[in-house]
């Protein structure tokens, strides 16, 4: 038994050192330096060697996919005559594209996160999009619309989940809003061509609308092939390896160690993504957001229409200056945006909430406004507005999170827009069935509002947010360092972690940590958060803030059977064992890491019927018939089956008579005498320091006390009578 060495403590205070000396630093390489003083893009490129074809290759690639979809929003009341199919049904046909366009960036991302591909799917997916827009111009019923809308949701998960991400890699923080703003301005050329191209074709060349598919397939089989050279700029090239960098600058280490983050696996990844406190609020708007986004360029198809009779000529005209205004917009925007990131991304998503309730607003004047250059004006405002926040929010969300991980946050933030979309089709469909397509424009405007306002309220958290990132590539990067120099690390550390139970916090700043070896004993009250840090610890609780790192990798969004073939075992109180099995079948189940070794699975098993000779007597029995003690053996049998480097027992000793008791901790020292870490949570001062020297005391989620046991009964301000009691008597002993 033993406390953490000196060795451990100052390797410790050399990490929140480098934290705290670098994290300005940091937060400057990441774009945000806390002033609005920007260098003009064009010196930016000059000054890194690069150039605008990524932003061109990737925006033309949005071109291509959007010349079916936006074709489809001019063209909508052509198909529906010719198909003789109804608005709700073409809207519900949009919502099933939606959901394709849902489950489309996943699969890309998934495929992206170890190796950097994604130029080349990008690309693959640009020769389907353009496949697909050809073939629309053969669909002769509402099952080939609905398939030719699926195959088209599916592969526009590239552009979706990879296209931002890769626009952030290539170019430096200090041009990266702007970077964003030139690609989505180029890509929204498609919104122009597409409408244009009705316009002129089925306008003044006379084309049906199949013959206007067939030439957009064309054109767009030949901007793809113009970015076939398009290459992956590796992850984090500007941002998160320069803050691995600067630790080992601020070192002065001659070489740069490997950067590879820690490997989560998918779900892993999706889930720390949805952790995030400012991606909790954005997800949930941008379901808002698709409820509107997603149906509205068909509605203002129809209501032009139907309400101002207006063919397909004249609507690809208007949507062509509908979308060049967000062009304009984006362009325009993008400077300013630059310079508010550069302050802090908070007055960038302050400003796009803003933004955006404007547009729903200007949506709803124009569906009411009685003269048609009101309508065009409010629409083509409200458009405007509506592609700056669109194209402007991703690069908040994506800032906030590491560079492996961007594909996965933006494929989620697709699913919850998409999902939105759907509701948004159906329900609006419904209305615009009941009450016409006027009513279905103004009903937009309570969902455009709400999701204005989440935008708003969601930069209140994203400098906190920013900040934890920053924060932890600096210490996983100095863990690394210290490491590499023969430095000495606890085998477990939690560090500043907060964890809640919905919207109770019963974790606050907790820092914890065992050494290799050693035996700690963890007290506190009922409810002190003793168990829970224990869930957080083994992987059952995934923590709202800090970070926990098993032999210096960080684990904290691990799944907990993952932690467990790292040798992360927990025992937990009074439910250790599984009722319905007998003795023998509860071992078997925990030597499953065993594999099919049947001989070694067989020996460990002997090994648990020696060491407790009680469970060998009743080895056939149902566990849910044995004792209180009987199941805490048992508990404790699974340790010596998987021989764990840290075991986790929860309440030890909790309602078990005291020769019990006195058993079961020999046992204990025994796993300990083997070289496995022991984490005791107990009540009871008594049994602690039999067992322990050093000790932690928790109270109301807070870590009270961290030192020797026995320095313990010196706190009169931390312990009560119920636990004092005995422990003189102990004292007295040792």
């Amino acid at each position: 038994m033993g406390v953490s060495g000196p060795n451990h403590d100052a390797a410790l205070r050399d990490i929140d050192r480098t934290r705290e000396e670098l994290h300005a630093e940091a937060r400057a390489r990441a774009g945000v330096a806390g002033d609005e003083h920007t260098v003009p893009f064009r010196e930016i490129l000059r000054t890194h060697g690069l150039s605008y074809y990524p932003m061109i290759a990737l925006g033309l690639l949005t071109v291509t996919d959007t010349f079916q979809a936006y074709g489809f929003v001019v063209l909508t009341p052509e198909i529906s005559r010719t198909l003789g199919i109804s608005v709700a049904a073409i809207g519900s046909a949009f919502g099933l594209q939606y959901l394709a366009i849902a489950a489309g960036p996943m699969p890309v991302a998934w495929l992206s996160q170890s190796k950097p591909r994604r130029a080349l799917l990008c690309v693959l997916t640009g020769f389907a999009w353009a496949a697909v827009t050809l073939f629309t111009g053969f669909i002769t019923s509402l099952a080939g619309l609905i398939g030719i809308l699926l195959l088209d949701g599916l592969t526009t998960g590239s552009r979706l989940s990879l296209h931002t991400p890769i626009v952030m890699d290539a170019y430096p923080p200090q041009g990266r809003v702007r970077a964003v703003a030139i690609y989505n301005g180029i890509g929204q050329i498609g919104y122009v061509a597409a409408p244009l191209f009705v316009a002129l074709l089925a306008g003044v060349f006379g084309f049906t609308w199949r013959g206007v598919f067939l030439v957009m397939g064309g054109t767009a089989i030949l901007l793809t092939f113009y970015t076939i050279a398009l290459r992956d700029p590796g992850f984090g090239k500007w941002d998160t390896q320069q803050i691995r960098a600067s630790v080992h600058e601020a070192h002065g280490d001659a070489e740069v160690l490997d950067t590879a983050e820690t490997s989560l696996g998918f779900w892993e990844i999706c889930r720390r993504v949805l952790l995030i406190p400012t991606n909790k609020r954005l997800f949930a708007g941008f379901g808002i957001a698709g409820f509107l986004g997603v149906p509205l360029g068909v509605f203002i198809s129809y209501f032009l229409d139907q309400r101002w009779n207006i063919g397909p000529g004249g609507r690809g005209v208007f949507f062509a200056f509908y979308y060049g205004a967000g062009t304009l917009a984006l362009l325009l925007y993008g400077s300013r945006g630059e310079k508010q990131f550069r302050r802090s991304p908070k007055f960038v998503l302050r400003a796009l909430g803003g933004l955006y309730a404007i547009s729903v607003v200007l949506v709803a004047v124009g569906g009411e406004a009685p003269v048609f250059w009101l309508v065009g004006l409010c629409f083509t405002v409200s458009g405007a507005l509506i592609s700056i926040a669109s194209a402007l929010v991703p690069v908040c969300v994506l800032s906030i999170i590491p560079a492996r991980m961007r594909p996965h946050a933006q494929g989620l933030a697709v699913i919850f827009f998409s999902v939105g979309g759907v509701i948004g089709s159906l329900l609006l469909g419904s209305i615009q069935t009941t009450y016409g397509v006027v009513v279905a424009m103004v009903s937009l405007l309570l969902p455009g509002l709400l999701a204005g306002g989440i935008l708003l309220s969601a930069g209140e958290l994203i400098d906190r947010d920013l900040d934890r990132m920053i924060d932890e590539i600096i210490e996983e990067e100095e863990i690394k360092r210290l490491r590499s120099d023969g430095g000495r690390l606890p085998m477990l550390a939690c560090r500043g972690v907060d964890f809640s139970y919905g919207q109770l916090q019963v974790l606050f700043d907790v820092d914890f940590t065992v050494d290799d070896g050693e035996m700690v004993a963890l007290l506190g009250t009922n409810g002190a958060g003793k168990s829970t840090l224990l869930k957080v610890i083994s992987g059952i609780g995934l923590p709202s803030r800090g970070s926990v790192r098993f032999e210096g990798h960080d684990v904290t969004f691990l799944d907990a059977e993952r932690r467990l073939k790292l040798g992360v075992t927990q025992v937990p109180g009074g439910r250790a064992v599984f009722g319905p099995m007998t003795v023998v079948e509860n071992l078997r189940s925990y030597g499953y890491t065993l594999g099919r070794n049947r001989a070694a699975l067989e020996r460990a098993i002997d090994e648990c019927f020696e060491a407790f000779p009680r469970l060998a007597e009743r080895r056939s029995s149902l566990a849910a018939t044995l004792s209180g003690g009987e199941q805490q053996m048992l508990g404790l049998a699974k340790a010596l089956m998987l021989r764990p480097r840290l075991l986790l027992i929860d309440e030890l000793s909790l309602g078990l008579a005291p020769v019990i008791v006195g058993q079961l901790l020999d046992m204990v020292r025994r796993i300990n005498a083997d070289g496995t870490a022991v984490v005791l949570v107990e009540q009871s001062v008594n049994i602690a320091l039999n067992l322990v020297d050093h000790a932690y005391f928790m109270e109301k989620g807070e870590m009270r006390f961290d030192g020797r046991a026995r320095d313990l009964l010196a706190r009169d301000d931390l312990l009560r009578a119920v636990f004092l009691q005995g422990a003189s008597q102990v004292v007295a002993k040792k």
